[in-house]
């Protein structure tokens, strides 16, 4: 454990009494009865993080309105069939593939009352079919992502008349709409279609897919800056998701951002409180990689901003890890994991508004991974405990979201666990990539019951965030997270609530000091409208398996931080100096800092310049110059992954703290660390007899 001048922070004891009544109403969760331990919670694990462009006060009216956006996410040939003579009637993935932009129009309605206020619509421009082209072209041009035409609607979705009353019709509703931007590839054909200017595309790009290629800039810059520009002052479209947006170099979105937010000032449309507005002008980029490679390729620098928002792929893996399982089977991650991920956002410029998602139109659908994992049934009590937990998570982030239709339902493709054999899966529509795209629904009365009560759960907790704008732009304090329960605090202006989650299935009973929390009244339960009331300063709250609680903070007071720790310095962990001694110690075998930081090829590099070198009495260390300030996930391993070790419980390092050390088996249990300032820091771990653990030490060399 931290050595400490306080008690300890955060302890768990096994509790022989099992009796202690709840204090709050019981949530709709698994429950195996038993309430296996108490956790404790008497100082928060965390500074306040309010940053980022999300996490302030000191944004635009139009950055706010990013903050709070709740998107529908659309894949508009799978989606519904509104109009029998249209459609592609092929594709990718298992729909019926007639979907067009009559069936978008006629869902606005279902989508508006499950709590979305925006929609996102897979690329709707014509896709040219070329001569001879085969199957696969086919089922390409259905997915809208090579298109010819950028300046035409495909006739299969429907016609200019169609996706104009589409947006109006959103816009009257009060939904925002955006257009799928793909600025980085074309279909072969695409040059022989300029736009309304006459600006040609390249024709000597990279080769993509069989049937398309890669834009090449600056050449092709003023074909999709008219292109971006175009829609939104045509049919005042709010925006764009930007697919693959590392394919376009991070010097020219700026150029490419700044005219989006010029054309959005030149128009206006009367919205549905009968208000003039003008068009939003967001912009999110797709950059599926490590937080560091979407700020280089997305978000630019502080100094010279792109791209303000991109999706949060790393917290949507730790979320899918931890509450279900990724597509590789990784799951069972501990709450610690989701703390991890969330320190990633050092890395973000301060401009930074991540947008979170739980599935996209690109992987299985939560369900299908649930069972993958054999983690849970469809229809099991867990399935729709695991997916509410996760939703959960995502209504507490301080940030624009995103949703997969029919996700709001727990929807999953019948019968899918495992992907089909390479060979065959695409003309089956199973692959992993594309197995989501099932068709869609938008009749709320063909629900089942427990179908229905999920989208209502979800639909709940969007007017939460409505209600309480503190989750979607307050500042966040981590409390407290360990094997089980994640906890945050978050506060703007005079709201602060307190969001809690059982990661786990069995029963937790919290015991929280008020101080730890910043709270000397009663907490109000805002799902379940009920009070938790303290006892000379102390609240007991039951959290049943995946149930999770927001609680408003009647009387809120300053939050008392686990702080205190002894610093080391005079312990030969924290020596920068140390020498050599002879041999490899007792693991006979060389060890590094392996990890997500620059240079670390994703925890498969082994640098030189983080190899431990063995000082004797079963000590290792290693001296980094670290360039920036920055945060990493990392593990202490052998070239061959045998031993890794991580901080115990795969917990968060504590700078100039020496911490229990573990064994760290697999994907996903390493531990995050963050790196205040460039500088000297020395790596230690004392390795324990048995070789299975012992103690580490990270520290600023003095």
């Amino acid at each position: 454990m931290k050595k400490s001048l306080l008690a300890v922070s955060i302890s768990v004891l096994l509790a022989s009494c099992v009796s202690t009544p709840e204090q709050s109403a019981p949530g709709n969760t698994p429950s195996n009865g038993q309430v296996k331990d108490w956790v404790e919670v008497a100082g928060a694990l965390g500074e306040q993080e309010s940053r980022l462009a999300c996490n302030n006060e000191s944004g635009s009216k139009a950055h706010s309105a990013f903050c709070d956006l709740r998107i529908f996410h659309i894949m508009t040939e799978a989606f519904i069939d509104g109009d029998a003579d249209k459609g592609f009637g092929d594709g990718y993935g298992t729909s019926h593939h007639r979907g067009d932009l009559a069936g978008v129009t006629q869902s606005l309605d279902y989508i508006k009352a499950s709590g979305f206020n925006a929609i996102w619509l897979t690329p709707i421009f014509h896709s040219v079919p070329m001569d001879g082209q085969d199957v696969w072209a086919d089922k390409l041009d259905a997915t809208g992502y090579y298109a010819s035409h950028f300046f035409e609607i495909d006739p299969r979705f429907g016609s200019m008349d169609d996706v104009r009353h589409l947006v109006e019709e959103a816009h009257a509703r009060g939904l925002y709409v955006f257009f799928d931007g793909v600025f980085g590839h074309f279909k072969n054909n695409a040059s022989d279609y300029p736009s309304p200017s006459g600006h040609k595309l390249s024709k000597g790009g990279e080769p993509q897919t069989s049937i398309g290629r890669q834009a090449i800039y600056p050449q092709d810059l003023d074909f999709f800056k008219e292109v971006a520009t175009y829609w939104i002052k045509e049919l005042k479209i709010d925006g764009w998701r930007l697919d693959q947006a590392y394919q376009v170099p991070v010097e020219f979105w700026p150029e490419l951002r700044a005219a989006v937010e010029e054309a959005s000032r030149s128009v206006t449309y009367e919205n549905n409180e009968g208000e003039m507005v003008h068009p939003l002008g967001y912009m999110v980029a797709e950059i599926w990689n490590d937080a560091g490679y979407i700020t280089e390729t997305g978000y630019g620098t502080d100094e010279t901003p792109a791209l303000y928002s991109a999706f949060d792929f790393p917290v949507r893996t730790a979320v899918v890890q931890t509450f279900g399982s990724d597509k590789e089977g990784n799951h069972g991650r501990p709450a610690t994991h989701l703390a991890n991920a969330m320190e990633m956002s050092v890395n973000y410029p301060d401009h930074a508004m991540p947008n979170l998602m739980l599935s996209t139109h690109d992987v299985p659908r939560f369900g299908n991974l649930l069972k993958r994992a054999q983690l849970t049934d469809y229809g099991s009590e867990e399935y729709w405990a695991r997916h509410r937990a996760a939703m959960s998570f995502m209504a507490a982030y301080s940030g624009p979201l995103t949703l997969l239709y029919n996700e709001e339902t727990g929807a999953r493709t019948e019968g899918f666990i495992q992907p089909v054999d390479d060979d065959i899966c695409a003309m089956k529509g199973l692959c992993d990539d594309h197995v989501g795209r099932i068709s869609g629904r938008n009749d709320a009365s063909e629900l089942s019951e427990d179908e229905a009560a999920l989208r209502h759960y979800f639909n709940q907790l969007m007017q939460l965030r409505n209600d309480y704008p503190a989750l979607s732009r307050g500042a966040r304090t981590h409390i407290h997270s360990d094997d089980r329960i994640y906890m945050d605090r978050k506060d703007l202006d005079d709201s602060h609530l307190l969001y809690i989650v059982n990661a786990s299935a069995d029963d937790v009973l919290l015991r929280v000091n008020g101080s730890a929390i910043g709270s000397s009244g009663s907490l109000v339960d805002l799902m379940h409208d009920t009070e938790v009331v303290d006892e000379q300063g102390i609240y007991t709250i039951r959290l049943k398996g995946f149930e999770s609680r927001f609680l408003n903070i009647e009387s809120a007071t300053d939050i008392q931080t686990a702080d205190g720790q002894v610093s080391m310095i005079a312990d030969d962990m924290a020596r920068c100096d140390m020498p050599d001694a002879q041999g490899k110690g007792p693991l006979g075998k060389d060890m590094w800092v392996r990890g997500s930081y620059r240079g670390g090829n994703n925890f498969l590099a082994t640098p030189d310049s983080r190899r431990f070198r063995y000082k004797g009495g079963n000590l290792y260390q290693v001296v980094v110059n670290e360039p920036r300030s920055t945060a990493f996930s990392f593990k202490f391993a052998s070239d061959n992954w045998s031993p890794e070790m991580a901080v115990s419980r795969s917990a968060p390092v504590q700078l100039g703290t020496i911490q229990d050390m573990a064994t760290a088996s697999g994907y996903g249990t390493e531990s995050s660390i963050v790196i205040p300032e460039a500088g000297e820091y020395v790596y230690s771990f004392r390795i324990d007899q048995a070789g299975r653990g012992g103690s580490l030490y990270v520290g600023r060399c003095q």
